[in-house]
């Protein structure tokens, strides 16, 4: 186990305390014991900090004076980053067990540092880096390409001429190249398939959640950025290009051929509109839904506040009225203008 001071010299931050103490895990304020680290980064939650049984805390300059007199401390400006990066180093992922499972069926030139798990399919002309791993029962198709050190998790499906670049995290279920959504209509209303000829193309250091869905672009390619992360659930259409280290949250929904910027962070249920671009550095809350480019960055919400049916209902009704309240409004203006101009004329 890594004692605090190792840590400290590692990731940086001011050490107050005993550095001898040695550390195991991150864990809450209420759960911790011995060898626990605990992160504060909200200050609600001080009161606990001072009856934990934590070995260690990680705490901003302005609340060290919270932790209970004689156990160590971190000091950072940053605390709930500092845990992530103790986290990490703390669970580091599995390390990679090269080879190709007997039950598996890979039909190109991989590096020896490659692993193939049982049932995965790896078509003709794929090129893959070293270091990766394929996961039980994964497909990947003719002509995909992917980069050092990816990791497949099981059941995932990589569609052919995919592109995927060094060092991401596909979890398990995702889909990525399938066809977009492109259909023209007859004279008679019946649905013409428009081939999908575009490809996916992914940057590095990109996750992906379980069962999500990536189109392969209609013409132009879909493009994920560099650092993305793209949660659980989540569908992104075709010919959708997203910049680098944007977030997003589950069971958002883009539309094709929308831009979004560089940093950006969508939470989860978002609904984005087709066509449209959003500027770097955009966030966007939760349930919002967004028909409309946005130029400038911000912070952009849409949903309501939740409330009690019985108000809502009140509310709704007064909704239903607005255009004529509206109209009302508009006639009561034209009429005190008027009035303002003949008294002027007076």
């Amino acid at each position: 186990m890594p004692r605090i001071d190792a840590l400290v010299a590692r990731l940086g931050g001011e050490l107050v305390g005993d550095g001898s103490v040695e550390i195991c895990r991150v864990a809450a304020p209420e759960q911790a014991g011995e060898g626990d680290l605990v992160f504060l980064a909200n200050p609600k939650y001080l009161g606990q900090l001072k009856t934990s049984r934590a070995a260690a805390f990680i705490v901003k300059p302005a609340h060290r004076d919270a932790v209970g007199a004689g156990q160590p401390c971190i000091v950072t400006d940053d605390p709930y980053l500092y845990f992530a990066r103790v986290s990490q180093f703390l669970n580091p992922l599995p390390p990679i067990v090269p080879g190709v499972h007997s039950l598996a069926s890979v039909r190109c030139v991989i590096p020896a540092t490659v692993a193939v798990d049982a049932g995965a399919v790896v078509e003709e002309g794929a090129e893959i880096g070293e270091d990766v791993l394929i996961g039980a029962s994964c497909y990947v198709g003719r002509g995909v390409r992917i980069g050092r050190g990816t990791r497949l998790a099981p059941n995932v499906t990589i569609y052919a001429e995919s592109v995927l670049g060094e060092n991401c995290i596909i979890h398990a279920g995702a889909v990525i190249g399938a066809d977009g959504f492109g259909f023209a209509r007859d004279a008679e209303g019946r649905w013409v398939k428009i081939p999908q000829t575009g490809r996916v193309v992914i940057g590095n250091d990109v996750e992906i959640g379980a069962n999500t869905s990536i189109d392969r672009g209609a013409l132009e390619d879909t493009v994920i950025g560099d650092g993305v992360k793209i949660d659980n659930q989540i569908q992104i259409a075709h010919n959708v290009r997203i910049g680098e280290h944007t977030a997003m949250a589950g069971s958002t929904g883009i539309a094709g051929s929308a831009r979004i910027g560089a940093r950006c962070m969508i939470g989860g249920r978002v609904g984005m509109a087709g066509h449209i671009d959003i500027a770097d550095d955009v966030i966007v809350s939760a349930g919002t839904n967004i028909i409309k480019s946005i130029r400038t960055a911000g912070i952009y919400c849409n949903c309501l506040p939740q409330q009690t049916h019985a108000d809502w209902v009140k509310n709704f009704s007064h909704l239903r009225h607005l255009d004529a309240l509206a109209n009302r409004v508009r006639l009561l203006e034209q009429r005190l203008k008027q009035q303002e101009e003949t008294q002027e004329t007076l």
